[in-house]
């Protein structure tokens, strides 16, 4: 792994939890330069005095905005020169039923990660063509199956993989490489600062989490694939069969989920 990310400009938004904190130490301790980004200044200031000696560019940034993400990729190409593998990592989940919703909380959960996904991108595009690059979308297997209670989390995850798949088809002769992770059920920070139905922080989670794969290991994971150059990810058995399940046998496929899901009609995971 260390050959081939050694020296290269890798970008990876939301790089202070879960699997983004995983895969800035594994990028770091291969030899890349790394720029990150993350709306807790504290964090990214804990992330910079954890590493003072490496070629590490960070900023605090939301990447629902515009200008901030413009703002990032122009900052890193600024710092680094270019941009050979950018990480779209950033995202928030939901745990509500529509039904209780606001719908601010899907919208926000649409810019956080599907438009966080499609401003970075655009700014860091043109540097990555130049240098027949690599861009990468950490998705979800609410991306293949639509989860109860986590609508606007599938929607955006729906909407994340037929946007790449579009530019994937776009990007081919210009070289550039195109992909999507679907992590599974991973320990991450993710569901603990899920959106609740007002837009609130559910600061827990029903979840096992000693059950999960560990972040760690997803990211080995990761960028293995970004350096095999795969179209798609999918990990964890559970997150295979899931896709496969909806793919050849939909109908058990919604039974299964409802199973799973709810208890007595109430969501309870």
């Amino acid at each position: 792994m260390s050959a081939y990310f050694k020296d290269k400009v890798v970008v990876v938004t939301g790089g202070t939890d879960g699997i983004g904190k995983a895969l800035v130490d594994a990028l770091i301790k291969s030899g890349a330069k790394v720029a990150t980004c993350s709306r807790n200044h504290d964090k990214l200031y804990t992330l910079q005095a954890e590493y003072p000696s490496v070629p590490l560019h960070t900023m605090v940034a939301d990447v629902s905005s515009e200008n901030d993400c413009r703002r990032f990729m122009e900052t890193t190409i600024k710092v680094f020169g270019g941009i050979d593998i950018l990480i779209n990592n950033a995202g928030v989940s939901m745990r509500a039923l529509l039904k209780d919703t606001d719908t601010e909380v899907i919208h926000k959960v649409m810019d956080i990660n599907f438009y966080g996904t499609v401003y970075c991108t655009k700014y860091a595009l043109d540097s990555i063509i130049e240098r027949k690059g690599t861009i990468v979308g950490v998705s979800s297997i609410a991306g293949y199956r639509g989860l109860p209670g986590r609508s606007g989390y599938s929607a955006s995850k729906f909407a994340v993989q037929g946007w790449l798949e579009a530019i994937k088809t776009e990007l081919m002769a210009d070289g550039v490489h195109v992909m999507w992770v679907c992590p599974g059920f991973t320990t991450s920070n993710i569901r603990n600062a899920a959106l609740s139905k007002d837009g609130s922080s559910h600061g827990e989670t029903p979840m096992d989490e000693s059950k999960m794969m560990s972040a760690e290991e997803c990211a080995e994971h990761i960028l293995k694939a970004v350096r095999k150059k795969k179209r798609t990810l999918v990990l964890t058995f559970t997150g295979k069969r899931t896709v496969f399940m909806q793919k050849f046998f939909p109908k058990l496929a919604d039974k299964f989920a409802y199973k799973f899901f709810f208890k007595d009609g109430k969501l309870v995971k």
